[in-house]
């Protein structure tokens, strides 16, 4: 088992259901076992499009898939939650982004591992310390010190991990 961490986002519909909803999905899969939920967090959108807070968490995952089928598991489980890709940076229902995986530095048509801009983008970088504190980038730098670098502002704990994903 190699552990990973998934980013999980949205800002339409009920977004905190969908996040149990995909996490329990995925613990179901063949392959995947949901180690930790992160806490909710709320961020305002990046990227310039107007649109509501997106609501935020990572997952910690243990799985015996590589990056590539996991990432395909991720677009299947975001397609099923009615995930459409209209818009470059737009609303969505649901985003599960592979954020790390552990071991692994891969840069293939539609994948980059890490998540390209993790180091900048808090709202995905401090759910992930939160779940894998031991964490680290390709060049051994803990993401705890990246993250001590970035600044506090836009976002904002809303909820404990339980809104997030509850396995019983």
């Amino acid at each position: 088992m190699t552990r990973t961490v998934i980013g999980i986002g949205g800002n339409v519909g009920d977004v905190a259901q969908a996040f149990r909803e995909a996490l329990a999905e995925l613990d179901r899969s063949e392959g995947v076992d949901v180690i930790a939920a992160s806490s909710l967090y709320r961020t305002a959108p990046v990227g310039g499009v107007e649109q509501d807070d997106f609501l935020n968490a990572a997952a910690l995952l243990e799985v015996t898939l590589g990056p590539v089928q996991l990432l395909q598991l991720l677009l299947a489980t975001e397609h099923g939650h009615g995930r459409t890709r209209g818009v470059h940076w737009g609303p969505r229902t649901l985003d599960l982004d592979l954020l790390w995986y552990e071991g692994v530095v891969l840069a293939a048509p539609g994948l980059i591992v890490p998540h390209p801009r993790l180091h900048e983008r808090r709202f995905a970088l401090q759910p992930l310390v939160e779940v894998a504190p031991f964490a680290a980038d390709a060049n051994g730098v803990d993401y705890a010190a990246i993250l001590a670098g970035l600044p506090l502002d836009g976002v904002i704990v809303v909820g404990d991990p339980s809104l997030v994903y509850d396995p019983s």
